[in-house]
């Protein structure tokens, strides 16, 4: 995404005259300010390791502590699945692209990089739709909790988070990708996502905006509602508990969880609310950074830190592996 190759060469590669159709774009990512390539390089090195290891510890402690068998834990370890998958598909092509000073990809390429950006996000809008419920279910009707939150019902929502997903990105995906590109073969992006391809498309693509629309407004602004609804009534509940120490507690489980929901949501709406081509492509591309990597750095960070059972368990672990 980032090159020395003069742009003349490699139009001469991947761009041919108007009438022709494209075979490969060319990622500019972050070439206004080629002289920090090294910099970003160890930079987002730094932070992919971070986030690799942040949520391998969170999937490891989830899944061997005893005290955190519990359905909150359980969609959390999925969370984390999700995080480190969502960063793989972007972070290590960006440090590929860095190091090969180039920014070359084929359409396929890219047509499969945005399958799974967007994949993966819907599920983890999902998810965290799941999340709430678990926390709703949990506040507002405890005595029930733990017939309601059955083992069997967390493994069928996670379940439905993953798989009602994928019909559709393809969906979308192939639809975009039907479209012919001429002209600019050159994305203004570090990755391959949905605003920035539009715009190199030949012909009318409102069809396609209508049906991003759509997408957007069914996996991340239906889930998003819904969380608000739950929230609402927690938090209802939570004013009716005589107990300050109550309260504080309940408000601490759901404290890591909100913040979490409003960090990604508020970037994803403003994102794939707007695809072309009322946003500017520094706007997007800033936006997209913050919820592609600084997000998923920030989630582990929270969770862990507000949670005194994860930290607990933390302990236990160290512990165990220093002596």
């Amino acid at each position: 995404m980032f090159f020395f190759m003069t742009i003349d060469e490699q139009r001469t590669r991947t761009e041919k005259s108007n009438d022709s159709t494209l075979i490969e774009f060319i990622l500019l990512g972050f070439s206004d300010i080629s002289r920090h390539q090294g910099l970003l390089f160890g930079m987002f090195l730094l932070i992919y390791l971070t986030i690799l290891m942040c949520n391998s510890i969170i999937i490891l402690i989830t899944r061997t502590d005893p005290a955190l068998q519990t359905p909150m834990y359980f969609f959390l370890s999925n969370f984390s699945v999700v995080e480190i998958c969502y960063v793989t598909v972007t972070i290590p092509r960006m440090l590929v692209d860095l190091y090969n000073q180039k920014g070359n990809i084929s359409i396929s390429e890219c047509a499969t990089q945005m399958c799974f950006i967007l994949m993966l996000g819907g599920t983890e809008c999902l998810l965290l739709t799941a999340m709430s419920y678990d926390r709703y279910v949990a506040i507002c009707n405890p005595l029930h909790y733990a017939l309601v939150m059955n083992h069997r019902v967390c493994v069928h929502l996670v379940a439905s988070c993953w798989l009602s997903v994928i019909p559709v990105v393809i969906g979308q995906t192939y639809q975009i990708f039907s479209l012919r590109f001429c002209g600019s073969n050159r994305i203004n992006h570090f990755i391959c996502d949905i605003p920035p391809v539009l715009k190199l498309a030949c012909g009318n693509t409102f069809i396609n905006e209508i049906a991003v629309y759509v997408v957007a407004m069914v996996f991340v602004m239906v889930p998003f509602v819904l969380i608000i609804v739950s929230y609402g009534k927690i938090i209802c509940t939570i004013l009716k508990l005589s107990s300050a120490k109550g309260k504080a507690k309940a408000f601490s489980t759901c404290s890591s969880h909100l913040i979490v929901v409003v960090l990604f949501y508020g970037t994803a709406s403003v994102t794939y609310l707007q695809p072309k081509p009322d946003q500017s492509e520094s706007i997007g591309k800033l936006l997209s950074l913050f919820y592609t990597i600084l997000v998923p750095l920030l989630n582990p960070i929270i969770y862990t830190l507000r949670n005194q059972d994860i930290m607990m368990a933390l302990r236990k672990l160290l512990s165990k592996m220093l002596t």
